[in-house]
């Protein structure tokens, strides 16, 4: 592999991680702000007295929270092997509560 060919190699393999971390940042978000839903939903529910979302519900919603932040911190400061695989872990923390907590 020549000089040109390793610098063009490295340098798409790093778009492919900035491009995993930027999704990974965006899936991050949207898990935080589908737990403010149902913490909000769970809340109002109490006050005025219809069914919200229970316990566990808000309880994995939480949970899921400091594990996607948790995840996506160490993909945003690793490079390498850590960084995608903070990504990944939360694509399938995101995975895990939606399966659980919306689609079973």
């Amino acid at each position: 592999m020549s000089v040109d060919e390793y610098e063009d190699h490295a340098e798409s393999s790093g778009a492919v991680a900035r491009g995993l971390r930027a999704l990974s940042g965006a899936v991050a978000a949207g898990v935080v702000v589908l737990a403010v839903v149902v913490l909000g939903t769970s809340y109002l529910g109490g006050q005025r007295g219809f069914p919200g979302p229970g316990k566990v519900s808000v309880g994995a919603h939480i949970v899921a929270v400091v594990l996607v932040l948790l995840a996506q911190r160490v993909a945003d400061h690793r490079r390498g092997v850590a960084g995608i695989f903070g990504s990944v872990g939360v694509f399938l923390v995101t995975g895990l509560l939606l399966w659980t907590q919306w689609w079973r």
